[in-house]
């Protein structure tokens, strides 16, 4: 029934022999058919730009979103899987332009706009089947051929119908407001988008002082008096139109030094420009409110005659904490200048154009970049004496995500939506989602959401979903919103095919003898993406009940940056529409950084390829070591290649090492599961094979549980330790009975047990490693059972088979064994040789009784001939007793000094009182009463002479590391069986081959060799063991004593 199997085999082709598998019998197209009656699970997949090739980022993201679809298909819940490509917005713009040879937009609408949407249409799709192949080859299983695209025309009527629903609700509406902005690409960003890339920049900060025109101050006579203002902003002063200064705030009027100058600083800040009080004057000083109204001469002539400009203004924006407390306004360029200059009927002005170069009305830096023409304004500030202080300051400042070039801020004429009326909403829907980690819900994004500002969805760019709106040409306050095709049609009596800028941009809405024409933005590529949920299936125009039944879904998953994007957005236009959160649960992954902590870089070549990893480990390796790091639960992850490879040796090779083993003594024996599903025995006798079923029955407990509340790292952690168990404990202790020649119960049972254990752990893992669990499940199923793993049922928990106590005695057991194993490595002792005793210590009785029921076991792992079980450990140990002070240093804060001499003196009877659980009472020396549990000391053992000792927990073991003659005899034996076995498989016997062997050594091992050898008969499955001299003899090392084998089949 079963194919042999190679130990040696490729994860990696073995893995390529699966996906084949899968497109053949369409797998996954099954999987989705037979749930298809089951209660349905919703799960939104973030579309990504197809204008790049993935990478680890996407991977770990892309893994993330197939375990849960995985699993709740194997639940029997009915889960779509449709991928989805965001085709909008700016990075296919800018392949489009690097195409045409166009910069800036300037140049696209020379070339036109129809041309250059054409081209982005085209190189939209450029990536797709590089997409497809890695997706494919993660073992991902996705919808690719019913895909949704934001390009098309279904989508982009949906994304009108929402736009109009939010009009329709009195949120959109078009202001002048400063915003975040992109020179390079010409076009306003959200404030969310300008939040995603900061990045720690060296800026000039100068002082500049502006003469007061009308204002005689006391102790001024003679003197010129200036205002001072400081800026990190140099490229605003050109458009300085005013100065602020706080109502509340005092200021003082000083001499320069010995000078003919009189400087206005705020008082509290006059030590940050003079090092000593002697280096000025004070000649008067007022609050700010007494310096409203004082008029000064501009900085520069370019505006000079403008209205109501050049006064003193003030506001309780203004703080102390930098500069002179004096704040330098130019209102098209800061948020608080705008709002305090419009107060005083100051109009902004704006000399930059599109590209952030200065316009000819600045004409001594007319076509210069504003970032770049600091050092030329801080020049001619020097040069013409208005130039006080400069430095230089490091601060972290926003840069566009798209171009890497740093933004501005600026007066922009742009749409927005009314946001700011609905944080009570949107906190008490994000309430209902559940997020892992919760930390990112309860703080990150819920903080986000309280302080939300109305966002701005309007970019000036060409190829997006368009903003719906018609302009009366002759009154800009009378619109047409318009929210599906159907309307536009009606209203403009043309037949619509598209509804891209270059197609809807020329037509044109004739109602009441009155010309309408579109608003020439294009929406913000987010607006789609959070309206994703409702337009890829063209609802409400389509799809109305199969939307409604099913909103919100139950589950999303994407990086810890979408917390101010995706996520955002979906919650938030959720919240407008329907006033429910978007999604039930989302996993939010953190950044998959290279191993040396710094972001991937094709240029400095700091991570591996994707494909070289996936070629050498296998996918399955790749994705359980991103699954369990702490990626999945928000945290940066230094991806390591060594940590895939730890995966594979930990966890793929154990396992398929497991079943390998399996079928190779099924195979000899010729034993075949009974027809039908597969089942451990009916009533076990065996204490091993009831321990694995009640281990896997706690394993499976615990990952379903995992999974249940998203928790992927608990649920990706479990396997490592169950295997470790199966291979390292039952499996091995079981060897002898898969060996044993006869067909007994015994041998039936451990069969069956591992032939379950292995199925049901292929169908636990199969969400996390589809590929190997396919493999290993497809060699070992029945007729009766599902082609594939993947279309079986998950496994349940078991209770029948859970014994806790029985879990709990086999721990322990290994617990001592492990001590013991560890004190054999420090005394230089190999497992192989016998030792006369072990003694296992443990205060607690419930210990001591389940040490005492597997002393068997723990002698036959340790090769001791005799186990001591006891309460005392003093005759191994002395025992002493230090304060925790983790527990305390805070109860008793100083006092501590007087209670580390206290518990120092503490008698062995104090100890044991306090290790049986009960509370031991102290009076410092002070007087203070102390009361003391178990908890709030640390046990220190001290081993006596003579005795190896080891300590974990509630048990310590000692071992008698003396040799006699006759245990360093029989050690040799197991030594020489070792090495027999050895040079079995090197010679490439079978399992069950008979042999005959012949050796050579010195006396004192030809001694042992002849004392033991039906021993090693026995274990070797030799016929004969004579001594003598043969061809082809194999050199081997026995305890560091030479000998020689030569080994013939029977």
């Amino acid at each position: 029934m079963f194919d042999a199997v190679d130990t040696n085999a490729s994860f990696a082709k073995m893995e390529e022999a699966v996906l084949a598998y899968w497109e053949q019998e369409q797998i996954f197209a099954q999987s989705l058919e037979q749930r298809r009656g089951g209660q349905p699970y919703v799960f939104y997949d973030g579309p990504p730009f197809a204008t790049g090739l993935p990478h680890y980022g996407h991977l770990l993201a892309g893994t993330i979103k197939d375990v849960f679809p995985r699993y709740q298909t194997m639940r029997g819940r009915y889960v779509e899987r449709t991928f989805g490509w965001d085709c909008h917005g700016l990075p296919i713009e800018a392949l489009a332009q690097d195409k045409l040879g166009l910069a800036g937009a300037p140049a696209i609408r020379d070339c036109g706009v129809d041309v250059f949407n054409e081209q982005c249409r085209s190189m939209v799709l450029r990536y797709v089947k590089e997409w497809q192949q890695t997706v494919n080859r993660m073992g991902r299983w996705v919808d690719f051929e019913h895909g949704y695209k934001t390009m098309d025309s279904t989508f982009m009527e949906s994304i009108w119908w929402v736009f109009k629903q939010l009009w329709e609700q009195g949120r959109i509406y078009r202001a002048h407001r400063i915003m975040p902005y992109s020179w390079k690409l010409n076009t306003p960003l959200s404030n969310f988008e300008a939040n995603s890339n900061y990045q720690d920049v060296q800026d000039p900060a100068v002082t500049v002082r502006m003469k007061i025109l009308d204002r005689d101050f006391p102790g001024c006579a003679g003197l010129t008096t200036y205002v001072l203002i400081w800026t990190t902003t140099p490229w605003t002063l050109p458009a300085n139109l005013a100065a602020c200064v706080g109502p509340d705030i005092r200021y003082c009027v000083v001499r320069d030094g010995d000078s003919n100058d009189a400087y206005i600083v705020a008082k509290e800040r006059l030590s940050a420009y003079y090092k000593h009080e002697s280096e000025y004057t004070v000649l008067h000083e007022c609050a700010g409110a007494e310096l409203v109204g004082c008029h000064y001469e501009p900085i520069f002539p370019y505006f000079a005659g403008h209205a109501n400009a050049f006064c003193i203004l003030s506001d309780g924006y203004v703080t102390t904490t930098d500069g002179t407390g004096i704040v330098h306004q130019a209102p098209a360029y800061g948020e608080d200048d705008y709002r305090v200059c419009r107060a005083a009927n100051i109009e902004l002005v704006d000399p930059l154009d599109d590209d952030a170069n200065f316009l000819p009305v600045v004409a001594d830096f007319a076509g210069v970049n504003c970032k770049e023409a600091d050092k030329a304004i801080i020049r001619m500030l020097k040069q013409n004496g208005k130039l006080v202080q400069q430095s230089t300051i490091v601060h972290s400042y926003p840069f566009c995500e798209r171009t890497d070039t740093p933004l501005i801020y600026r007066a922009i004429d742009a749409w927005y939506v009314k946001v700011e009326d609905l944080h009570e909403r949107l906190i008490k829907n994000n309430a209902q989602t559940r997020w892992m980690p919760d930390f990112v819900g309860e703080k990150r994004f819920a903080n986000w959401l309280a302080e939300a500002k109305d966002w701005n969805i309007s970019r000036n760019r060409f190829w997006g979903s368009c903003i719906p709106v018609w302009i009366n040409v002759e009154d800009p306050a009378d619109t047409i919103c318009v929210g599906s095709i159907a309307e536009l049609e009606a209203l403009s009596e043309q037949k619509v095919s598209d509804l891209h800028k270059h197609f809807i941009d020329c037509i044109e809405i004739r109602r009441d003898g009155k010309l309408y024409r579109r608003t020439p933005e294009v929406l913000d590529c987010w607006f789609e993406s959070g309206s994703m949920p409702y337009a890829q299936h063209h609802y409400p125009f389509a799809n109305r009940e199969k939307v409604e039944g099913a909103f919100p879904a139950d589950f999303i998953a994407e990086g810890l940056d979408q917390t101010r994007g995706w996520f955002y957005t979906l919650m938030l236009i959720s919240t407008m529409l329907f006033d429910k959160p978007a999604f039930k649960n989302v996993v939010v992954n953190g950044l998959v950084l290279a191993e040396d902590g710094r972001k991937m870089s094709k240029r400095l070549k700091n991570y591996p390829d994707p494909r070289t990893v996936i070629d050498s480990y296998g996918a399955d390796a790749l994705r359980l070591c991103l699954l369990a790091s702490p990626a999945v639960r928000a945290e940066d992850l230094r991806f390591s290649e060594v940590a895939v490879r730890e995966v594979m040796r930990t966890v793929l090779i154990p396992l398929w090492n497991a079943h390998c083993f399996f079928v190779t003594y099924a195979r000899v024996d010729g034993w075949v599961p009974p027809a039908g599903q597969a089942a451990p025995p009916a009533a076990p006798e065996n204490v091993l094979d009831s321990w694995v079923l009640s281990r896997l029955s706690a394993t499976v407990q615990d990952v379903r549980s995992a999974l249940d509340n998203y928790d992927l790292q608990r649920g990706a952690t479990r396997f490592t330790s169950f295997l470790d168990d199966l291979t390292n404990w039952y499996i091995r202790r079981s060897r002898r009975r898969f060996w044993k020649s006869d067909n007994d119960t015994d041998k039936g049972d451990a069969y069956a047990t591992l032939h379950y254990t292995l199925v049901t752990l292929c169908q636990l893992a199969a969400p996390f490693t589809p590929f190997i669990t396919e493999t290993i499940y497809r060699n070992l199923r029945t007729d009766a059972m599902p082609a594939s793993v993947h279309l079986c049922d998950y496994p349940e928990v078991q209770t029948a088979y859970l014994d806790t106590a029985l879990n709990e005695r086999m721990a322990r057991t290994m617990s001592a064994v492990s001590l013991g194993r560890f004190l054999r490595t420090q005394a230089s002792q190999k497992i192989r040789q016998p030792l006369a005793s072990a003694v296992l210590v443990s205060a607690k009785a419930a210990v001591r009784a389940d040490l005492e029921q597997m002393a068997s076991v723990v002698a036959e792992e340790l090769n001791v001939k005799a186990v001591l079980v006891q309460a005392d450990e003093e005759s191994l140990v002395s025992l002493s007793a230090k304060p925790n002070l983790k527990r305390l240093g805070p109860k008793l804060g100083p006092k501590m000094k007087l209670a580390m001499p206290a518990i120092a003196a503490l008698s062995s009877a104090d100890i044991a009182s306090l290790r049986q659980g009960e509370s031991l009472a102290l009076t410092l020396a002070d007087g203070t009463a102390l009361t003391l549990s178990e908890d709030d000391v640390l046990i220190q053992r001290t081993e006596k002479e003579g005795m190896c000792v080891a300590n974990e927990g509630d048990i310590t073991v000692a071992l008698d590391t003396r040799l006699t003659a006759e245990l360093i005899q029989e050690g040799n034996a197991r030594e020489v069986v070792s090495k027999l076995q050895n040079l079995r498989k090197e010679l490439h016997f079978e399992v069950t081959d008979r042999i005959h062997i012949c050796y050579s050594a010195p006396v004192a091992l030809s001694r042992a060799i002849e004392a033991e050898s039906a021993y090693i008969c026995a274990e070797t499955l030799a016929l004969s063991l004579t001594a003598g001299d043969c061809a082809d003899m194999h050199a081997v090392d026995i305890n560091e004593v030479p000998a020689r084998f030569h080994l013939r089949k029977a």
